[in-house]
């Protein structure tokens, strides 16, 4: 019973060691609108070809919005049960936003489209004061972090 808990332990321990790996090679806000994601192979089928980057909004029903655009690198196996914390303040609005979306990240190296789309994110021309993207594993723990440069207070 002991070299299989020990077994256990040291595969439990090898998986956490391979997420804490995981990183943002790149995160860069952009606005798209719902006409960048119409393409020909939806015209005839029905469906949102993403290829192989993975899209997630705020309002799914919903395209046109202001987009993060991440770079996952995770040299282990997918994560499942993970999200992405996107946190924001706008400059109507001095409190943070805060929007979730959950996601399975995918071993390699995979782009995600996050998207804040419909009422939430409607200024074409705007972009976030300051912004926090993280990636949390599905037990809470902060598995990547990017920030803009005026989300932290400069050392002083």
């Amino acid at each position: 019973m002991r070299p299989l808990l020990a077994s256990i332990a040291l595969l439990s321990a090898v998986c956490a060691a391979r997420a804490a790996d995981l990183s943002f090679k790149l995160v860069w806000p952009e606005w798209k609108d719902a006409e960048s994601f119409q393409s020909y192979y939806e015209e005839h089928t029905g469906r949102e070809l993403t290829g192989k980057w993975i899209v997630l909004r705020s309002q799914p029903a919903k395209r046109s919005g202001l987009y993060f655009l991440a770079r996952v690198e995770n040299p282990g196996p997918q994560v499942n049960g993970a999200a992405f914390v996107l946190r924001i303040i706008t400059l109507t609005s001095v409190e943070t936003k805060t929007f979730t979306f959950p996601s399975a990240v995918p071993g390699g190296s995979r782009l995600f489209e996050i998207g804040l789309t419909g009422s939430d994110w409607t200024d074409v021309h705007g972009e976030p004061v300051a912004w926090e993207l993280e990636l949390e594993g599905a037990d809470g723990h902060v598995l990547a972090r990017k920030t803009s440069f005026l989300w932290e207070k400069p050392a002083r």
